[in-house]
């Protein structure tokens, strides 16, 4: 029993999860709004588009690259989706559909470049996130969609009921996508060859080639899953808002992988969990939602969440050289 419970704390969700008890703790006993049913919920819907995303980032940073392209490829997924739904029609499958199909081909062109060239994935992916934003805008001249058909504005709300303080609440659009995007990134990573060929690429990528694991097209899927889920991402977004800008997600990278930062995930690849990345979501989600409620400047938003994210690398760190110099 001791030998579990220190496994146990020596886990780095562990701790997460205590920082997100205690954050919880604290923000219900300065509000009394912050564990009522209506604002977790609107918790849950707000932040689903950064739980959606950090699944996909989650994946590549397990395979040794990162994309920092995502928010442009969100935007214009979802720029494709909303004119082709307003040209000519179609229901929820057809814009899913879009979406996902428009993000996989720019995320499987970001994994081609990063195999092919061979240079930082990030150095690649800055180029394409500029490069996308800027046709975009160009292509667009920056203009904003709205006026949707009614069911697309209305989305999905499944098992609704009417709680105390009189409002309905159900299983939303956004929430479903939430549940089934970590599931299945859950199965993919957990409990399927193409998963664990992504640890082994990600931990040692000279030794996953010559296991004969296809790198390219391993890059390829990897890169590719991202695109998938910004397209999901993209109609989330614009069903919440009800409207579709391209510059919506400017800087949004760096809120994403913050959050899977916070998780636990090794920028360097091959370590990291998806329950440590849902805490990562969790824990930014409380933060700026309670300081939103104790009326705290937005300012101080940015200052608390890179003082979070400073101490949580550096005690994961920590922990992974304890565990190298008890190894040796």
């Amino acid at each position: 029993m001791n030998n579990k419970l220190r496994q146990l704390i020596g886990h780095h969700e562990f701790w997460l999860g205590m920082l997100i008890l205690l954050l919880a703790v604290g923000l219900s006993l300065r509000t009394g709004e912050f564990l009522t049913l209506g604002n977790l919920t609107d918790v849950a819907t707000s932040y689903a588009i950064l739980g959606i995303l950090a699944c996909g980032l989650f994946v590549v940073l397990i395979a040794g690259g990162i994309d920092i392209s995502f928010p442009a490829t969100t935007a214009i997924a979802q720029y494709v989706m909303a004119s082709t739904m307003l040209a000519h029609g179609g229901d929820l499958l057809s814009v899913f559909a879009i979406a996902m199909g428009c993000g996989l081909l720019l995320g499987m062109f970001n994994g081609l470049l990063v195999y092919l060239l061979r240079v930082p994935a990030i150095i690649v992916t800055i180029a394409t996130l500029n490069l996308f934003y800027g046709l975009l805008v160009w292509f667009t001249d920056g203009t904003w969609l709205y006026g949707f058909p009614d069911w697309f504005m209305d989305g999905i709300n499944w098992f609704t009921f009417t709680a105390a303080d009189g409002y309905e609440y159900g299983l939303t659009l956004p929430l479903l996508c939430l549940l089934a995007t970590f599931l299945i990134t859950g199965f993919l990573m957990n409990y399927t060859r193409i998963g664990r060929q992504i640890f082994a690429m990600g931990g040692n990528r000279e030794s996953a080639a010559r296991l004969g694991i296809n790198l390219r097209s391993l890059h390829l899927m990897v890169y590719g899953y991202m695109g998938l889920l910004a397209g999901v991402a993209a109609v989330v977004q614009a069903q919440t808002t009800q409207s579709v800008a391209p510059n919506s997600l400017v800087g949004y990278e760096l809120t994403v992988l913050a959050a899977v930062v916070l998780g636990g995930t090794s920028m360097s690849g091959g370590r990291g969990s998806l329950i440590g990345t849902l805490l990562g979501v969790l824990l930014l989600a409380f933060l700026q939602n309670g300081l939103t409620l104790l009326a705290v400047s937005s300012y101080w938003h940015m200052v608390f969440s890179g003082a979070i994210i400073l101490l949580s690398v550096s005690a994961t760190a920590w922990n992974e050289k304890r565990k190298q110099v008890k190894g040796n």
